[in-house]
């Protein structure tokens, strides 16, 4: 199989196992972390941007096919679930410093490397879902204020996803560095 056949192939591997990730029952409601997140970064660490803006952005279509969502206009859909999906890729930016620090034995550099990357996207897509959440979702607000409402909600939900993509990368990285340079 050809390099470029192997990298869609584990794209649309991965985008699946995310939607399958997000299909984990809520248990806090709109607080709930993004389980998806997890392979999503890994992945855009090991294959790159490319693969894994692509990955994210079949994640996100793929809650239009298993009717997952929350439809208030036109633009707020485009922004949550096209935008903020898609950003999950973003620490493939990453990728090569990264895969470069673990090929030369540097396991801790490529940690923070690989940790510094994750925070960076888990917090833009949480921003991208706060903007959201102030313009689309204020009437839920009640009598709070709809950027507090929306700090609250999309920060809680945003800190436990980035809890669970760090966990994730602090165990792999040290013992499972291979998982990370894909042979093709």
């Amino acid at each position: 199989m050809s390099k470029n056949l192997n990298a869609l192939v584990e794209t649309a591997l991965i985008a699946a196992v995310a939607m399958a990730l997000s299909l984990i029952p809520d248990f806090a409601s709109w607080f709930t972390p993004s389980f998806g997140a997890v392979p999503l970064i890994l992945f855009a660490l090991r294959r790159g941007s490319k693969y894994g803006l692509t990955a994210g952005l079949i994640w996100g279509l793929l809650h239009f096919a298993l009717g997952r969502v929350y439809y208030l206009s036109l633009s707020q859909v485009f922004l949550e679930y096209i935008v903020a999906f898609t950003t999950m890729g973003i620490a493939g930016y990453f990728s090569d410093y990264f895969k470069g620090q673990l090929k030369s034995q540097q396991t801790k550099k490529a940690l923070l490397t690989a940790l510094g990357a994750a925070s960076l996207t888990v917090f833009i897509r949480y921003v991208i879902h706060f903007v959201a959440g102030v313009i689309f979702w204020a009437s839920y607000a009640g009598d709070m204020s709809p950027y507090l409402y929306s700090f609250i909600v999309n920060g809680t939900a945003g800190g436990f996803t980035l809890a669970f993509v760090l966990l994730a990368l602090g165990i792999l990285i040290p013992t499972q560095p291979h998982l990370f340079l894909p042979r093709k």
